[in-house]
């Protein structure tokens, strides 16, 4: 073979080898190709999937949410219907002395009308101020404060408060902190104490007065009893004046004795459903000739209601009181112009009577005492009107009490259960 002929041969190799390795690069191109395109198909297949995987997530995220919240809200107004639901006063204090809650119960309580929360606790009302100064302290010394009574002054009165406050928080958080502080009325309590301690009190007093009346009741019999057999005519003219003197001393304290026992005999009643107003309308009657001498009146007015009570013994405890009103204003020279007030408390089950004079009124340094039997500032007076009158009011289990009158005079206030 020529040289040419080899030359072509080896030109005709090396180009089928460069063919063939441009076919294998096409090949493994194209499968390559193939590869990508399965590939690609898959992940549009799967992409679908986990789209609603990823929107059924977010749809349980946003019903849990939407759970959370309702509950929050249920778990809020529960909150909020137990705390005005609540008897008791409830007041919350932050540590800056800034009012958090208030309770319907505690503003009825304390007299504050306002819906607004948030006032400092310094700005509540003056009735506040002893509920006030129990939380100062329970905030300054981080103690709590239990059952400790308090007095609050409303409309005039004086209403008492039974106090539990706790501090916010324990150790060093205690001293400074908030404060919460519940209190609940035990003006009812602490009256029905006093008309137990009254009862005993008059109980004692009327053992020892029965004693010593029964013993003076003796020796005036006999005294009485002599001065009766003396025949005034067989007597020296000189004489007789004495033996009058003997007999008219010896009746009037025999009726002072009389009086004594009847005042330390045990109180019987004899209940029944009486209307009020009805007893104080007659009781009024009956005195009314005895102001009008002096060109005074009696006026009754307001609402009574029914009470069970005896009404010989109510008689007699206004008939006391009307008549003491009648005669101060006599004495002090003035038309008696006495008012019988009633008022019926549906919420506390009781009448309020005031029986009020324009007399001279009752002095500061006595007015403690007029109740206390065998006390009086009159000079023929045996001191047991008015401390029969609040027997008979305590027997019924009710109060009285004393204050002056705007402008003159006394005023006694009377409360009585009603039915």
């Amino acid at each position: 073979m020529s040289p040419q002929g080899y030359a072509l041969l080896g030109l005709t190799a090396m180009v089928g080898v460069i063919v063939a390795i441009v076919v294998f690069a096409v090949l493994r191109f194209a499968s390559a190709a193939r590869d990508n395109r399965h590939v690609f198909r898959d992940d549009i297949g799967h992409s679908p999937m986990m789209a609603a995987a990823l929107q059924d997530a977010i749809s349980k995220l946003r019903a849990q949410e939407r759970a959370t919240a309702e509950r929050a809200e249920a778990s809020e107004r529960l909150n909020t219907q137990i705390v005005n639901s609540l008897s008791a006063g409830l007041l919350v204090v932050d540590r800056t002395g800034h009012v958090q809650i208030l309770n319907p119960a505690g503003r009825r309580m304390l007299g504050i009308s306002s819906e607004t929360i948030g006032p400092r606790l310094a700005d509540l009302p003056l009735a506040a101020a002893p509920l006030a100064a129990a939380i100062d302290e329970c905030q300054a010394t981080g103690h709590a404060i239990v059952r400790r009574a308090l007095e609050i002054p409303h409309g005039g009165a004086v209403s008492h408060v039974g106090v539990t406050a706790s501090p916010l928080g324990s150790g060093d958080l205690a001293v400074n902190g908030g404060v919460i502080c519940l209190f609940s009325d035990i003006t009812a309590v602490i009256d029905l104490e006093e008309q137990l301690r009254l009862k005993e009190t008059l109980a004692r007093l009327g053992e020892l007065t029965a004693g010593i009346a029964h013993e003076f009741r003796n020796g005036l019999a006999t005294i009485h009893g002599y001065g009766k057999l003396m025949d005034p005519s067989a007597v020296p003219p000189q004489f007789k004046p004495y033996v009058e003197g003997i007999r008219q001393e010896t009746d009037a304290l025999g009726q002072v004795v009389t009086n004594f026992l009847n005042f330390a005999r045990p109180t019987q009643l004899s209940l029944a459903t009486h209307d009020l107003g009805a007893i104080i309308e007659r009781v009024s009657d009956d005195l009314r000739p005895e102001a009008q001498q002096t060109d005074g009146q009696i006026v009754v007015s307001g609402e009574f209601g029914c009470v069970e009570a005896d009404d010989v013994l109510l008689r007699q405890a206004f008939m006391n009181l009307l008549r003491n009103a009648v005669e101060a204003c006599q004495g002090s020279g003035v038309s008696a112009d006495i008012r019988v007030e009633g008022v019926v408390d549906r919420a506390s089950n009781v009448v309020r009577v005031a029986v009020r004079d324009n007399g001279p009124g009752i002095a500061d340094n006595v007015r403690d005492k007029i109740f206390r039997p065998f006390f009086t500032t009159k000079k023929t007076g045996t001191g047991l009107g008015l401390a029969l009158v609040q027997k008979i009011v305590v027997t019924h289990n009710g109060r009285i009490a004393v204050a002056p009158t705007p402008g003159g005079g006394a005023t006694f206030q009377i409360t009585l259960p009603i039915t």
